[in-house]
């Protein structure tokens, strides 16, 4: 598997400049080093890094200046001196990056001239993890305007450029946690989280983490930005999520954890775990299963939601079905796998999973294929699937004849082909 680790590290001068200021500081310079030095240990090629400094306006940059070298001093931070850098990027990949966002649809360019001002975010993560140049760097900008659905995809185009590249990659998001600067100026001995609120949301974001839950820190990042001020929007785990596979298949490990200025920086690592069991009764805290029961049991009285580990886990604050009265309401069920989220391949073996996982769904809702009343299906592509995916439903419902609408979506939540929105009676 070509990526090998991923990383969220922060991008403030103070933990290059000016550790010894405050403790703190000098454990996130620590730590980063120590990162650094697993990096030059692991024998990857390639480091990838998305920057929430790197702010660009007309969609995405990539860097391919082979040997960027300058002097940056940070805009906010002047005081702290001057960082002069110079950096062995991979324009190789940060072209093919590009090339491949363009043939999407994106709007992308290659960067390639001297002096060309490199971010602070940037600067910080590269001199401490990377202070050598033993491992090639590639560097991709943060759309200042781009929402979830535009990050998701550069995510997606990245992965499939990693996996075409096939070097040994390794991921950096650099970012903080939440966002709320001290806008007085403070000793820095004294430096804290800027609100008990904020650290109380960061530590909740990290606890996530160090599970391995990627994805359900996808799913509430915007809540996190809403409540806790998040580096941009926390777009920059919409990226990681996508590029790693939208999932939860990961150990995760906090390393690190600090105020920098008020703001929140956390050092996190996350490993691929492919083969990890994942705990449905922690997936989605926020999710509407009762506590202290086991997703096994049935919520589907009266008007309770049922969650079930027997279909795959939502990918969002819902459950897979509600009841109200002699109705069944699903939500929208896809074709991933039960306990692996594996999703499978072409559009035939797609229709036959999901339709699978909504006949678990129901019979455990005591209901069943025979019950439905209603179909809505979303097809990503209605050209390309539309009659492969209609053979495969009549196999199933061609006797039932529920009622149906298709409808053709430029995307999923999650990488896949198509979805059911279904109501069948109890």
């Amino acid at each position: 598997m070509p990526i090998e680790k991923a990383y969220l590290v922060p991008g403030q001068p103070h933990v290059l400049l000016a550790p010894e200021k405050n403790p703190g500081w000098r454990s996130l310079e620590r730590t980063y080093r120590t990162v650094g030095e697993e990096i030059a240990r692991s024998g990857a090629e390639l480091l990838l890094l998305y920057s929430t400094q790197w702010l660009s306006v007309i969609g995405h940059l990539m860097l391919t200046d082979p040997n960027p070298k300058w002097v940056l001093v940070d805009q906010n931070w002047y005081e702290f001196g001057e960082m002069p850098y110079e950096f062995r990027v991979d324009p190789a990949f940060g072209e093919l990056y590009c090339r491949m966002a363009k043939e999407a649809g994106m709007q992308a360019a290659t960067v390639h001239y001297h002096g060309f001002p490199i971010d602070t975010g940037t600067v910080v993560a590269l001199k401490l993890l990377n202070p050598d140049n033993a491992v090639p760097a590639s560097v991709v900008s943060c759309n200042i305007y781009a929402e979830r659905d535009e990050t998701r995809t550069l995510g997606r185009i990245g992965r499939r450029a990693i996996d075409r590249y096939g070097k040994r990659t390794i991921v950096v998001c650099v970012t903080n946690l939440s966002n709320r600067y001290e806008v007085a100026e403070i000793d820095p001995v004294q430096d804290r989280i800027s609100s008990a609120k904020d650290d109380e949301w960061n530590r909740k974001i990290l606890e996530m983490f160090g599970e391995g839950r990627l994805e359900d820190v996808s799913q509430v990042a915007r809540e996190f930005a809403r409540e806790a001020n998040a580096d941009m929007g926390f777009k920059a785990v919409w990226w990681l999520a996508a590029l790693l596979g939208e999932n939860n298949l990961y150990d995760g490990a906090v390393r690190d954890y600090q105020p920098v200025w008020g703001t929140g920086c956390g050092i996190v690592e996350l490993t691929p775990a492919p083969h990890k069991q994942l705990d449905f009764e922690k997936e989605f805290d926020e999710g509407p299963a009762a506590a202290g029961t086991g997703l096994d049991s049935h919520h589907v009285l009266g008007e309770a939601p049922l969650i079930t580990a027997k279909a795959p886990p939502p990918v969002g604050p819902y459950p897979h079905a509600r009841r109200v009265g002699d109705l069944l309401f699903l939500s929208g069920i896809g074709p991933r796998r039960p306990v692996t989220n594996e999703i499978p391949e072409g559009i035939e073996a797609q229709t036959r999973a999901a339709i699978e996982n909504v006949r678990v769904i129901l019979e455990e809702a005591g209901s069943s294929l025979d019950k439905v009343l209603d179909v809505t299906v979303y097809l990503t592509d209605m050209q390309r699937d539309f009659a492969a995916f209609n053979r495969v439903y009549a196999e199933f419902f061609g006797t039932v004849q529920p009622t149906r609408t298709t409808v053709g979506v430029d995307s999923l939540p999650t990488p896949i082909s198509v979805e059911l929105k279904v109501m069948a009676a109890c």
